[in-house]
């Protein structure tokens, strides 16, 4: 059954309104901070305050870490066996727990919130502390290891002055580096009480 012309030329009208309410709506829910934050909640905020500041790191970028690592959830397991909210492989937490003092760790520890964010704010400051002022090459670092990173400071296609990447090879940790830095953005807008 063919349209008729006159149905055509009704028909394309409303096709235009449904597609701008379309594209409106897509716009509202982008921009709307209410829709922000239900995209990037702020879950145990306290813990990523207190250790944000006890290790001098900064806390949207702990909160932007967890939000890429684990979405906040805290029994979160990778297929690389990265666990709970910052998604640490048991070997780091384990030398991490080691070099923090914490005698009685255990891998299970990974699970509670606090302790998961204790240990990945004290590592991103170990990662801060190994490449100051940098926070790309400190994302990295966290997503690669640190070995990679250093290596690829030292290529010169990958790194033209040696202290900053103009290019990272591994596709995961290049995105990865994006994903943290545009979170990062979004919680520094929609949670500025989170500030130290």
């Amino acid at each position: 059954m063919r349209m008729t012309k006159p149905r055509q030329k009704r028909l394309i009208p409303r096709v235009l309104l449904i597609l701008a309410i379309f594209l409106l709506l897509v716009y509202l829910a982008e921009n709307s901070p209410w829709i922000k934050r239900m995209r990037y909640p702020l879950v145990y905020e306290e813990h990523i305050r207190r250790y944000a500041s006890e290790y001098e790191i900064d806390p949207f970028l702990a909160a932007s870490v967890i939000w890429v690592e684990s979405k906040f959830v805290p029994d979160a397991v990778s297929g690389k066996d990265a666990r709970g909210l910052m998604q640490i492989i048991p070997s780091t937490g384990k030398w991490a727990a080691e070099k923090m003092g914490l005698s009685d760790y255990q891998e299970n520890h990974l699970f509670e919130p606090e302790i998961n964010i204790k240990i990945g704010c004290w590592y991103l400051s170990f990662l801060a502390s190994q490449f100051p002022d940098n926070v790309e090459l400190v994302i990295a670092a966290y997503n690669a290891g640190i070995g990679n990173v250093k290596k690829w400071l030292q290529n010169r296609e990958y790194s033209s002055d040696g202290m900053h990447l103009d290019y990272i090879p591994f596709f995961e940790t290049r995105n990865y580096v994006k994903e943290v830095l545009k979170a990062y953005e979004i919680y520094k807008e929609i949670y500025p009480s989170l500030k130290l």
